[in-house]
């Protein structure tokens, strides 16, 4: 059953994907809460949500890495729900595993794992209750395949991807949807691109809602992902570690 959300709570709302999210949402009538570090942008893309859709919107600054700041959050999730999860907050640490501060990395963990893991935790047992709700966990491409030069940042999307498919699994005959949006290269400004490889970030965003809403369990946005999706499985392992290894290196030479 297709499902269309009075209330949503987004993370990493201040920019990129997660401002496409709350602008396609306040344009369909959804009251949001609005989570990211940066208040001032928070506060800057609730008042013209207000003004221009006439939705409510209440503005949460907070770091997901920081345990009491995320707490807060969690609190407003089992306090106050709402009836759409969409765990978009998430960064990635580029260059070589070993050359990279572990702090960096862990903190990595933290936001697109932890944080999303325990956002949902929060939100998933009234929307059980009501038999009603979605979560929406943005995931990527990047957790299909070997990710040299992005070790840690693949490895989270592939839990990512693989957390939400069995959450699917385990509430959807409970009227609760979750989803996972894997997309690929995406352009976090509206700025044009002929780079049919890039996505358009609002197209990105606009796919995962109509998947989450439609109850599928996975979305892949763009004809040229959905295409890739099925070799990735098909490739040999050894010939895409092989592969994806040349890439990272002829990225990192140009840099």
């Amino acid at each position: 059953m297709r499902q269309a959300y009075r209330t949503a709570l987004v993370t990493g709302a201040s920019s990129g994907i997660g401002e496409s999210f709350a602008r396609l949402l306040a344009g369909r009538g959804t009251d949001l809460v609005i989570v990211a570090r940066r208040a001032e942008l928070l506060d800057g893309l609730a008042r013209d949500l207000v003004e221009r859709y006439r939705v409510a919107v209440e503005v949460l600054a907070a770091d997901l890495t920081d345990p009491a700041q995320r707490g807060e959050v969690e609190e407003r999730l089992r306090a106050d729900p709402v009836e759409l999860l969409i765990n978009n907050a998430g960064y990635g640490a580029f260059g070589p595993f070993a050359e990279l501060p572990m702090d960096d990395q862990t903190a990595e963990v933290e936001l697109n794992v932890v944080a999303l893991m325990r956002l949902t935790h929060a939100a998933l047992p009234g929307m059980i209750g009501r038999r009603r709700g979605g979560v929406l966990n943005v995931a990527s491409m990047a957790g299909f395949a070997p990710s040299p030069g992005s070790a840690v940042y693949g490895a989270t999307k592939a839990y990512v991807a693989s957390f939400s498919e069995s959450l699917h699994a385990e509430v959807a005959s409970k009227g609760v949807h979750v989803t996972a949006l894997c997309p690929g290269f995406t352009r976090t400004t509206e700025e044009a691109d002929s780079n049919l490889l890039w996505l358009r970030r609002e197209d990105v965003a606009r796919a995962g809602l109509d998947a989450v809403s439609a109850g599928r369990a996975m979305c892949v946005p763009g004809l040229q992902y959905k295409a890739v999706l099925p070799a990735l499985k098909l490739v040999p392992r050894p010939l895409l570690r092989v592969a994806a290894n040349r890439m990272w290196q002829q990225a990192a030479d140009t840099q």
